[in-house]
């Protein structure tokens, strides 16, 4: 058996094949184009693309393929095969460095919130060079970033990557006021960790709601759920650790740094965490991760359910987006340090982060707005809709002094100074982890734990690295007109301090108290992902995301509508399936109870007249009224539907139709019946309850 140094990477086009395979002055040109964003030309295109070929075909891949990630939150591929016809009826295998550079895929399906007709199909793909190719299903797919034909990103990478480069620039310019000549990139690094259940095949197959939505629509809660606390970190069950070994072994191959697996808190939850990586890899390799979870789970007879709360009643499932920034020289530059110099760029970076969350809440909500979010802030472990900060205890302290102006501590006599006097050690794990925190600080990197486990990263990263950037920019326009720069820098941190620290919370996010106490500070609390749109179009964040060219206004208004348009389509489909699981199985399958119930109590008083009947009796009453009660719901649902047929609403009415019109009446429906569920023969109920599901996997 291989070892996991040999699988490693075996099938990317990383840096070490690279160097055995190019010539030293291509691979030359190549990595500066990679570190530095130089341009490639042809020529030396054209060879990497046949090294990249030959490296590929050797591995058995026949097709190529420009692999990008366009705006409905997955990715996309077309492949070409490499063979090119000869003039004797043959044919050779060629791939050129214009193709390599530049695809050209259809543009007109993909959501574009208007920036495309249906009649204007061009789009093009552009090379990712600073994201390895890798093989997969013997195709070479080439990470890629995928705009229009007149520019307008139509993905989710191409401003992560513009955001990027927004945070370096502003990091590098700090940087240079602080002597450090040796820095000349900057970049923000991630490493998400992926929540997700697992659920026999056969059972999920006899559940339409499963199949179209991703979660269940109706589902009784079971005897038992996530009580006892046994499932987490517990013994991982056999068929869920081959799964969990098979995923590893296509993870490595792929160079992916899957690292920490367990059980999560719910039953049939469980949870994947890899190694920090620089932010655009990172966000490829999360994509991956979570199609061949999908893809591996089949092969294992059971299927991965990355929705975000696709049971209710037990922990919906996230993805805890931890975030730091690194230089070219290793640096993490939000660990403390040993000097005061180290630790007042590490305050002065900390500050810019706080101040960049607090301006920017709303973009970070945003930023994980979906239907099936919705379902999970602010529940069973989720942090709550209201953007907050946890600092730990020292970290809060020691920015209060240096607010007050106090010492801090009993050993310092004189005034705590930044860039004068030494911080405390301040170890990384010196306080507690705070898991209603929608992003805490957890001794060198903040943990962002609001995303969906279905979100895609970039759009969030995009967001906080952009949100800093700018906090960097005012920051550095401050300090390079300075004429005391100690002096001037302290006042800078203490005047963020003074003006930001509301956004600092190390309390309990799920205590109604603190909504009050953050409605008090003057915070965002925006529950839904129609309270949240109508900030993205907001003259702040239209300024913020042009200014930094991350995005252009139209890129912004764009986006806005395809985030409402989705969130409708979301509830239309989930609202039209209900339906056809309540008049096609449910009602069908709890009129059939009935009558066994009725045939019983008249077959039960004719062969024994007076016998005690009481149980059928009462059922049928109980039972019969439900029913009545679940159809008059159904027709309830039936009619919030048709209301939007007969009256026009923009994107956003729609939207905030379907969260209050059409959302309640699902509920409304949901109610009754796992109600009936609750009192019926369990023969007779049409599909899998949620006992079978969240403990179906043996």
């Amino acid at each position: 058996m291989n070892t996991i140094t040999n699988v490693f990477g075996t099938d990317v086009f990383n840096d070490s094949v690279m160097k055995a395979r190019l010539p030293k002055e291509t691979y030359r040109q190549l990595q500066r184009t990679m570190k530095e964003g130089k341009h490639l030309d042809n020529a030396v295109a054209n060879v990497v693309a046949n090294a990249m070929k030959d490296w590929a075909v050797e591995k058995g891949a026949t097709h190529f393929t420009h692999w990008f990630q366009p705006m409905t939150g997955i990715t996309a591929e077309k492949h070409d095969s490499f063979i090119t016809p000869t003039n004797d009826g043959r044919v050779i295998l060629e791939f050129s460095g214009k193709e390599l550079i530049q695809g050209e895929p259809d543009a007109s399906s993909f959501p574009s919130g208007g920036l495309r007709a249906t009649f204007e199909a061009r789009g093009y793909t552009a090379w990712d060079p600073t994201s390895y190719a890798f093989i997969k299903d013997k195709t070479l797919c080439i990470p890629t970033a995928f705009c229009s034909y007149g520019g307008e990103a139509l993905d989710k990478k191409t401003p992560l990557l513009r955001s990027m480069e927004a945070i370096n620039r502003q990091a590098v310019r700090i940087l240079k006021l602080f002597g450090d000549q040796n820095i000349t990139s900057v970049k923000t690094t991630v490493g998400p960790e992926q929540e997700y259940f697992l659920v026999d095949k056969d059972l999920y197959d006899k559940r339409p709601d499963l199949i179209y939505t991703g979660r269940t629509l109706f589902g009784a809660k079971p005897p038992k759920g996530q009580e006892l606390d046994d499932h987490y970190f517990g013994t991982i069950k056999s068929k869920v650790a081959a799964f969990m070994d098979d995923l590893n072994q296509s993870l490595w191959k792929l160079g992916v740094l899957a690292k920490t697996e367990h059980n999560e808190v719910a039953p049939a939850q469980h949870e994947l965490a890899p190694i920090f990586t620089t932010t655009n890899i990172a966000t490829d390799h999360n994509q991956l991760t979570m199609e061949l979870m999908q893809r591996i789970a089949k092969k294992h007879g059971m299927i991965c359910l990355l929705h975000e709360k696709p049971f209710a009643g037990v922990n919906g499932s996230g993805k805890h987006n931890n975030w730091s920034i690194s230089t070219n020289t290793g640096k993490n530059l939000l660990e403390p340090g040993d000097t005061p110099h180290e630790n007042a760029q590490f305050l002065l970076f900390l500050c810019a982060v706080i101040k960049a969350v607090d301006d920017y809440q709303d973009l970070l909500r945003i930023s994980v707005a979906s239907a099936g979010n919705d379902h999970r802030l602010g529940a069973n472990e989720a942090p709550p809709a209201i953007v907050s900060m946890f600092l730990g205890t020292e970290l809060t302290d020691i920015l209060d002094s240096i607010e007050k102006g106090e010492q801090y501590g009993t050993k310092e006599k004189e005034l705590w100074k930044v860039g004068v006097h030494i911080l405390p050690r301040f170890p990384k794990d010196t306080t507690d982890r705070n898991r209603t925190s929608p992003f805490a600080f957890t001794g060198n990197k903040f943990e962002f734990r609001m995303l969906g486990s279905s979100d895609s990263i970039a759009c969030t990263n995009m967001m906080l690295n952009t949100a800093v950037a700018e906090s960097l920019r005012q920051f550095a326009d401050v300090l390079e007109n300075a004429t005391d720069f100690n002096e001037t820098l302290h006042d800078l941190i203490q005047d963020t301090i003074k003006k930001h620290k509301r956004i600092i919370f190390n309390g309990n996010g799920y205590d109604e108290s603190w909504v009050q106490e953050a409605e008090k500070r003057g915070l965002l609390n925006l529950k839904t992902t129609p309270d949240c749109l109508p900030y993205y179009i907001n003259e702040k964040n239209i300024k913020l995301l042009t200014e930094h060219k991350v995005l252009t206004e139209t890129e912004i208004h764009a986006r806005y509508e395809i985030i409402l348009d989705n969130y409708s389509k979301t509830l239309n489909i989930e609202a039209v399936t209900m339906l056809d699981m309540a008049k096609k199985d449910l009602l069908p399958a709890f009129s059939a109870y009935t009558k066994q119930l009725s045939d019983t109590l008249l077959a039960k008083k004719e062969a024994a007249p007076g016998v005690d009947c009481s149980y059928e009796e009462e059922q049928i009453k109980k039972v019969s009224g439900l029913c009545g009660s679940m159809y008059q719901k159904t027709k309830g649902l039936e009619e919030s539907l048709m209301a939007l047929v007969h009256r026009e609403y923009d994107e956003l009415e729609k939207a905030k139709y379907y969260r209050t019109e059409v959302f309640q009446a699902m509920n409304d429906l949901r109610i009754v019946a796992d109600e009936i569920e609750n009192v019926m023969d369990r023969k007779l109920y049409p599909y899998p309850n949620y006992g079978d599901l969240l403990f179906g996997v043996r």
